[in-house]
């Protein structure tokens, strides 16, 4: 009988877990699409007595996670304890250093250290895995990396947060504002106690900084990426953009220009006709775009126990058929170099809300305020009238730059008739 691939799994949480049961329940699928048994023969975690809802009965067990990197009876470590320091990142640096193929769902530890890692994984010839780290049960990686390898690709974007589209989702279908669909994502388990990494972009630009790094071959650069998250819109933004044609969605967008790369994270208004504008509640999508396969969409569940462990045996399937392919994409002296674009030279248009004192004057300063700083409107919108009172303006552009919209709103946020900090919604010509 062929030996079967010892893995050592550290962090027993809803992904750990998963992939234990997946491995049991699935054995004989994952044998014969391996070429050899799959068994998890060891683990790590902070507390031995809990019940995971699996079984951990007869696997050497390690409090220290780093420890079980140079376990001699473990092939492979599967790490998903999460965090990019502490033992996770000790755990990980020991198993690669140990000559052993690390499987990892870490977004963050790879967003931060992924140079690092992927050039002591090139130096000892192991496999550095990660599947799981990006939109979960999606074969984002794969598909991205592999499957269009022969393409020069021009834009990689996507949905890439499911607690975000799930808030975005309620607030479009129901008229709620995002703390009411906040506070009910967080009792149905969609998004944690503390939702910061969430809701403020960060999690989801962790993923788009992989993403990016794969799509163009060069090294990960998570400092790159403009990072905005969806606290700021409102219920009364999601409607106004539902009569112009748009969704509101976070979507994370990695392009390559003749200038360099942009990488950048926050809210954005995109077509109602385009597939991901459609992709709603807690699915991801991610779209990438290549020279002779033109656009290619893929969407599914990015998290949760089951697509998560998914993602993760996939590795462990590749490993164990001795499937290996360098990190980036490219071994660490083809990576590119390319510079990396700053945000103030993102072109494009724009939507704009104001809430201005209905008088009259106010709107001549704002076109006057646009003019100056050579932006051309598409369209102007003003709902009602309310002499005296606030009364929400809407205002759409033709494409411009980045820096000289942040200039027009400076100077449109010091006019006296405007009462609230403008509402800025980058539109994407998707």
């Amino acid at each position: 009988m062929t030996k079967p691939l010892s893995v050592g799994v550290a962090g027993l949480g809803t992904v750990g877990a998963g992939v234990l049961t997946l491995l049991r329940d699935n054995a004989a699928t994952v044998a014969a699409r391996a070429g050899r048994p799959i068994a998890v023969t060891a683990v790590s975690a902070r507390d031995r007595t809990r019940d995971r809802g699996v079984s951990i009965a007869g696997l050497r067990w390690y409090d220290d996670a780093a420890a079980l990197a140079n376990d001699p009876g473990v092939d492979v470590v599967v790490e998903t304890i999460g965090g990019t320091e502490g033992p996770a990142a000790d755990l990980v640096r020991a198993a690669l250093a140990a000559g052993k193929p690390v499987v990892t769902a870490n977004k963050a530890l790879l967003a931060i250290h992924g140079a690092e890692l992927a050039a002591t994984a090139e130096a000892k010839g192991v496999a550095l895995c990660f599947e799981a780290a990006v939109a979960g049960g999606i074969p984002a990686i794969k598909a991205v990396r592999e499957g269009l390898a022969a393409n020069d690709l021009t834009r990689v974007m996507g949905i890439l947060n499911g607690t975000c589209n799930y808030i975005l989702t309620q607030m479009r279908e129901r008229g709620i504002e995002f703390a009411q669909a906040l506070s009910e994502a967080q009792k149905l388990g969609y998004a944690e106690a503390d939702p910061s990494f969430d809701v403020d972009g960060i999690d989801a630009a962790h993923k788009l900084a992989i993403l990016a790094a794969l799509a163009f071959g060069r090294p990960v650069d998570f400092g790159a990426v403009h990072v905005e998250g969806i606290r700021s819109v409102s219920a009364l933004d999601i409607k106004l953009a539902e009569e112009l044609g748009y969704r509101i969605k976070l979507l994370g967008i990695a392009r390559r220009t003749e200038a360099g790369i942009e990488t950048r994270m926050h809210p954005c208004m995109v077509p109602v006709s385009h597939p991901i504008a459609r992709v709603d509640g807690v699915f991801n999508a991610v779209v990438a775009e290549g020279d002779f396969v033109g656009r290619v969409v893929l969407e599914g569940r990015g998290a949760g126990a089951g697509p998560t462990a998914s993602a993760v045996v996939a590795d462990l399937i590749d490993i164990a058929r001795g499937r290996t392919t360098p990190v980036w994409g490219v071994a660490s002296s083809a990576l590119s170099h390319a510079p990396s674009l700053p945000m103030s030279q993102r072109v494009g248009a724009y939507y704009l809300r104001l809430m201005v004192v209905d008088r009259p004057g106010v709107i001549a300063d704002v076109t006057a305020a646009l003019r100056d700083n050579a932006i051309s409107l598409e369209s102007m919108l003003q709902r009602g009238r309310a002499p005296g009172e606030a009364v929400p303006v809407v205002v759409t552009t033709h494409d411009c730059e980045e820096a000289q919209m942040r200039a027009a709103i400076a100077r449109i946020e010091a006019l006296e008739a405007v009462v609230e900090k403008p509402a800025l919604i980058r539109i994407e010509a998707l």
